[in-house]
């Protein structure tokens, strides 16, 4: 998804967390919030989506029966250290799903989060959006699939509490997300893109 500008709805500039999620209920846009700040988020580009729909379902394929699950960008996630709501692209949740509100619409401690990058986002995720995630207890990596070239990054938080970047960048490569065990062909992930 790409980010608008800070939406002024209401007439107000700053918004309480309660405000934005009842905005959040009754819009049929989704919005980011930070730090009292709504973003709208614009649509996706066809190579997006066609990018996310084949990841979501290498990722099924790789985990079912297992006790993580791949969840797309209609459910939000919440990281209460520093008041980000978000959508990203991709969350993979391990164990049971914990939600932090009572409509389920809105969940905590992902295992592994993935943005597909856009010319609009792209700077953003690697950078701001990143630097948020990182405070997320559960996170383990982070996966950046670029829209416009075959290139996937992961960041892999290693023991230390480092961040650890991979790369892939050729379609024949195997990519690993280590933490669930699972290993995809970025030619499934790009197929249909003509890329």
């Amino acid at each position: 998804m790409e980010l608008r500008e800070p939406a002024v709805v209401y007439g107000k500039k700053k918004f309480t967390v309660e405000e934005y999620l009842e905005l959040s209920r009754t819009s049929e846009i989704k919005y980011e919030y930070y730090q009292g700040e709504i973003f709208a988020m614009a649509g996706t580009s066809r190579r997006h989506v066609i990018i996310s729909t084949n990841t979501i379902i290498c990722l099924g394929i790789k985990l079912s029966g297992k006790t993580c699950r791949p969840l797309n960008s209609d459910l939000r996630i919440h990281i209460p250290q520093n008041t980000l709501y978000t959508y990203p692209d991709i969350s993979i949740v391990c164990k049971d799903i914990i939600e932090e509100d009572p409509d389920n619409d809105t969940l905590i401690e992902p295992t592994v989060l993935i943005e597909i990058l856009s010319p609009s986002t792209r700077n953003y995720d690697r950078g701001e959006k990143f630097r948020l995630y990182k405070a997320i207890p559960t996170l383990k990596e982070y996966v950046l699939i670029n829209s416009e070239s075959i290139q996937v990054e992961i960041f892999r938080l290693t023991e230390s509490g480092n961040w650890l970047l991979q790369e892939y960048k050729n379609v024949t490569d195997i990519m690993e997300i280590k933490c669930l065990g699972i290993s995809m062909p970025l030619s499934g992930i790009y197929e249909g893109t003509k890329l």
